[in-house]
């Protein structure tokens, strides 16, 4: 069944906002070292940068999903857009690195507000099954897609424009995506349960994760500030705990018996998030700090690790089907182990790396599948609830890995940079191989080692 031609100016609005909500969590890597110059920022200025996006779209996944369960869908996909567009303007428009970091906040905000909702505007605005799952699966390849998409995309406005272009960007955009979403029909605007929201769970969750990347990017410069933030982290992280289990509808409710397989896929799923957006904030100053590469040639530099991302879900599924999920996922991790040890190799020359770079890639792009399917096989009754687990892992792994990466790398201009970048890299690889052993030894007993799932 085609899509209908009232249907098609919604369901390109919603793959726009959902491409360009990914988009801007690599999109900025690039412009890094012109943000740096002209706005005088430091390694933790440019570490927040990225880090104020991620971190309250991370922490606010899983309430923005019950915020739309309750209110509409259509209500918070529109004030999120909304959101993310003023937000692009005054990141656009900052006169300096405070008001960047403010206008990045806010653009985090507004991509979690967005995210869950487009998917769920997209299935409710198609009747038809077999419709309905070839948008979904557009859905999630042009997902996909945006990963890669960002370092080339940014290279090229930086080069062209300026690094102001890559917020820019963003406002013809989300002008557009309004429209139809703006004119949805009521019918389909409804509200889809009428679950409460647990505000509370949600706030500490925000305080806890915003709190660690602070203490881990305030450590170097002030490392009291560091202790005293790290300790409301793990104060606010132990209230989330009791929170949620106390409350009648928490964010996260997970039944006793998928815990143990659900965590594990969500401590994979963060730990890939945590080494690859972590190395690529530091492989893209690499590139045009060290080796003194253009913005164009960096962005371009980091696809052969970026583009199998969307290349690999298939082969994937079909290793997954023949060896299990956990076999699968580890398989991907120490084929990324070995591509991590061999960007720790070749840091200082930028024509090998290429090499480890695929490598890297090709693990990331057999893993990625692989453990979705893991969390999915966790709760095959809640598959929406796999969903927000698995997401919410991922985007709080992406946003202490980059905490993590930036303090410890330090300034790309200093004399340290590439020998602790190579130690970094060399970690992650052993904590990639480490990993890969715990898939192979646990499934026996995390989970039955069941094959790819299907339908």
């Amino acid at each position: 069944m085609a899509q209908s031609p009232s249907r098609l100016p919604l369901t390109l609005a919603l793959c726009s906002g959902y491409f360009l909500v990914l988009l801007d969590v690599t999109v900025v890597n690039v412009p890094l070292p012109q943000i740096g110059v002209e706005l005088h920022a430091g390694s933790g200025g440019l570490a927040w940068t990225v880090d104020a996006y991620a971190v309250p779209m991370a922490a606010l996944l899983l309430a923005s999903g019950a915020i739309g369960d309750l209110v509409g869908h259509r209500r918070v996909v529109l004030f999120g857009l909304a959101g993310f567009g003023g937000a692009s303007v005054l990141c656009a428009s900052a006169p300096g690195i405070g008001v960047l970091v403010a206008g990045r906040a806010v653009q985090g905000v507004a991509a979690a507000l967005v995210l869950p909702g487009t998917l769920a505007l997209l299935v409710d605005s198609t009747p038809d099954d077999a419709a309905r799952n070839r948008l979904v699966g557009a859905w999630a390849a042009i997902g996909g897609a945006a990963l890669p998409a960002g370092p080339v995309i940014g290279g090229l406005l930086v080069q062209v424009a300026g690094w102001r272009a890559v917020f820019w960007l963003s406002v013809p955009v989300v002008a557009l995506a309004l429209v139809p979403v703006v004119r949805l029909p009521q019918a389909l605007a409804r509200q889809r349960s009428a679950r409460d929201v647990n505000w509370v769970g949600a706030a500490l969750l925000v305080a806890a994760l915003g709190c660690f990347v602070t203490a881990i990017i305030e450590a170097p410069a002030v490392p009291w500030e560091a202790v005293l933030f790290g300790a409301i982290a793990v104060c606010a992280l132990l209230g989330f705990l009791v929170v949620e289990r106390r409350v009648p509808r928490p964010l996260l409710p997970v039944p006793r018996e998928a815990r143990r397989p659900l965590g594990l896929a969500c401590l994979v799923a963060g730990l890939m998030n945590l080494c690859a957006l972590g190395g690529l904030f530091v492989l893209t100053q690499v590139f045009q700090t060290v080796h003194r590469l253009d913005p164009l040639a960096a962005g371009m530099l980091t696809l052969p690790a970026m583009l199998p991302l969307p290349l690999l879900g298939a082969p994937a599924g079909r290793l997954a089907t023949r060896i299990g999920v956990w076999r699968t996922a580890a398989v991907g991790l120490l084929i990324a182990a070995a591509g991590m040890a061999g960007i720790a190799a070749t840091l200082t020359t930028a024509g090998p790396i290429v090499v480890a770079l695929l490598l890297w890639g090709t693990g990331i792009g057999v893993l990625t599948p692989a453990v979705v399917a893991a969390a999915l096989r966790a709760t095959p009754d809640a598959p929406g609830l796999a969903s927000g687990a698995s997401n919410t892992a991922r985007q709080t792994g992406g946003a202490l890995g980059i905490a993590v990466f930036a303090a410890v790398a330090g300034p790309a201009a200093a004399p340290g940079f590439i020998a602790n970048a190579t130690a970094l890299f060399t970690g992650a690889a052993a904590a990639f191989v480490l990993t890969g052993l715990l898939c192979l030894t646990g499934v026996r007993t995390v989970t039955r080692d069941t094959p790819w799932p299907a339908g």
